[in-house]
């Protein structure tokens, strides 16, 4: 049994041999890799925002609310980002000098900078699903690649040996279907993280879908009430000076 396994594959495989059971470990390799550091992501932001969206609802101000959502920059932080851009979408359509948003309602330009906000932390979300999908639909056909290659050559030594007994045959066909099995033990581990991760990001996006409605909701009430208070407060001043 000692001439039988990987390690007697790997001595006596070809380059091609060689290439597919490399080719594989690093597929492996990267495909864990993701899953750790997207799992990592996924675990963060959850408990990042655990309590911090109710919290920052019932703030004082603005700026309470938002040291409630948590430290962070705006690309670690995607609910804190969407605050950010709300606040910078409002204080800046309504600046003094004309520029061509001015055109837009206010509600139409909040609601496309929150967008923009959103998708960007959506694509950082699922960045590196991609090449989970790829590996887990590759896998296997390569390791099958490796099982082909490695009974075409066993065939090919049996054939040239003459050597047909069931022990002549078990040991080079075995070893070529360990490729199979190693291409889905590189397969199943990426199909399922990228099914938890699926899932666990539709779930925060679905958390940003909420959050942003109510930030949209607060900015445009906001910006219409400023403007009725600007407004109320210019006709008193026409009144008293008429008086």
């Amino acid at each position: 049994m000692q001439n039988y396994g990987m390690t007697h594959l790997w001595a006596q495989g070809d380059f091609v041999t060689r290439g597919i059971a490399l080719t594989l470990l690093i597929m492996s390799v990267l495909s864990w890799c993701v899953i750790v550091v997207k799992g990592w992501n996924v675990m963060r932001l959850k408990r990042l925002t655990k309590n911090a969206e109710r919290a920052f609802w019932h703030s004082d101000d603005m700026a309470d609310g938002m040291q409630k959502l948590g430290d962070g920059a705006r690309e670690d932080n995607p609910f804190l980002a969407l605050a950010r851009a709300g606040e910078e979408a409002a204080e800046h359509h309504h600046k003094a000098q004309p520029q061509l948003h001015d055109r837009m309602d206010v509600s139409d330009w909040i609601t496309r900078c929150l967008k923009d906000s959103m998708d960007d932390s959506v694509a950082k979300m699922q960045s590196g699903l991609a090449v989970l999908a790829s590996i887990g639909s590759t896998a296997p056909f390569v390791g099958l690649f490796g099982t082909v290659w490695g009974i075409y050559h066993a065939l090919l030594t049996i054939g040239a040996t003459g050597q047909t007994s069931i022990d002549a045959v078990a040991g080079p066909v075995g070893e070529a279907l360990i490729m199979t099995a190693f291409g889905l033990f590189v397969a199943i581990p990426a199909v399922l993280g990228y099914n938890a991760l699926t899932r666990a990001n539709k779930s925060i996006v679905a958390k940003l879908n909420r959050f942003a409605h109510g930030l949209h909701a607060f900015f445009v009430t906001g910006a219409r009430l400023s403007s009725r208070m600007s407004s109320t407060k210019g006709t008193l001043r026409v009144a008293a000076r008429a008086h």
